[in-house]
Parts: structure tokens; sequence; C-alpha cells
């Protein structure tokens, strides 16, 4: 009984590392040891559909107009988490992508803005609880999403020309796909960098529909 608690156990952790990983499986992501990882659905010349399992993400919320405005202290406040402002006083080290969450309103108008690190898979079992209360554990469930890639700076400019691209293909082609919000995920520091890359993902609802014309991957 106790060697198949252990075998469970040793699984478990396998299983929550399996999708947080080296990065050297995805040619985009190459400023951090570990990325996101997912499984290529189908795409077209206008987006791809991803499956992405459940992982652990530190996250913080921030109300505001626009990302600009919450971008650097959102930042900081993840920053310090990994750098030691947790219960274990633990570095952590920074992953790819950095997700932030999307309202689609207005621009004259206030609204719930998050962003998030992704948590190494060595901490995605058990991750150091945050001491600043700001700042949160949150566990993304199983999920499939459309995604729209872009090689510029992430701003409110760049989001919104992909995220009304991305939309209009999907309206276009019929699929369903969660609205009034979006996520960006960026794969790139600030510093200057020839080619960048950024993204916009859509939750998909329900099955992932993929156009005739497009070839599944097996």
């Amino acid at each position: 009984m106790i060697c198949f608690s252990g075998l469970l156990g040793l699984l478990l952790v396998l299983n929550a590392e399996a999708r947080v990983g080296d990065s050297s499986q995805l040619e985009f992501c190459n400023e951090t040891e570990q990325c996101l990882l997912f499984d290529l659905i189908c795409k077209n010349s206008v987006y791809e559909v991803r499956h992405y399992d459940s992982v652990k993400w530190v996250t913080t919320n921030y109300t505001t107009f626009s990302m600009e405005f919450m971008m650097v202290p959102a930042f900081w406040k993840l920053y310090k988490y990994i750098t030691g402002e947790n219960e274990a006083s633990q570095n952590i080290p920074m992953t790819a992508p950095v997700l932030m969450g999307i309202p689609e309103k207005s621009i004259l108008r206030m609204d719930v803005f998050t962003m998030s690190f992704l948590l190494p898979a060595e901490y995605q079992m058990d991750p150091p609880k945050p001491t600043n209360d700001d700042v949160y554990i949150q566990e993304t469930p199983a999920m499939n999403v459309y995604v729209i890639d872009y090689d510029s700076y992430m701003n409110t400019l760049s989001d919104s020309k992909y995220s009304k691209k991305l939309s209009k293909a999907l309206d276009s082609a019929k699929v369903q796909y969660r609205k009034g919000s979006h996520f960006a995920a960026g794969y790139d520091s600030p510093k200057p960098k020839k080619k960048r890359h950024c993204e916009v993902w859509y939750v998909v609802e329900g099955d992932p529909v993929c156009d005739p014309v497009l070839q599944p991957f097996a």
C-alpha cells in the first residue's frame, strides 16, 4: 500500500509537470527555461486552436482604464512574489508567458484586468502562499483556445487590433467562443528585441470548431 501511494504521488507530480516544461519545445519561447506547453489541434492562415491542460499561476488584479496603467504595478507585485515575497521566502524562476486577462469595454470605463505569472513545474503541486494580500494563486482549468499571434510590443492598440482580427475571423466561421474578455500572452521581456512574440486568446465554448479547409493535427 505504501509503494502504491508513493507511485500514485509520483504520477501526480509527473502529471502536474507535464504541460509546463522545457522552453526548447516552443520556437517562440526562448527567454525562460520553462514555458507553458500545449497541444495544437488545428490552424489556418489567421489563427490556430490549442489545448492547454490545467495549470497554476500567481495572479493579481488591477482596476483601471487600460493595460498601460496596470502593466508596471501588476508586474512588480508578481515579481516580488517570485523573488521571495512568499511564505517560504523562496526565489522562483521566471517562466513564460506572462498572461493578462483583458476585459472588452469602452476605453472610458474602468474594469478589472488581471496579470499572471506561470508557476514552474516544480511549484505546480504546492506553490508557496503569497504574503501580499493583493496576490493569489489561481488554477486555470483545462481549456481550448483560439489563438492569433503578432510580433510587435503589446499595448492597447496592438491588442485591440489583433483581438478584433481574431474575433472577426471566428464570427465569420460561426464558431462559439467566450465573448466579453480575452487573454493577452507575452513571451518576451521589455528589452529591445528584433522580433517579439505576443498572442491573443479567446476561450473555446464547447468543442473546438475547425473550418473544413483546416488540416487537423493527429
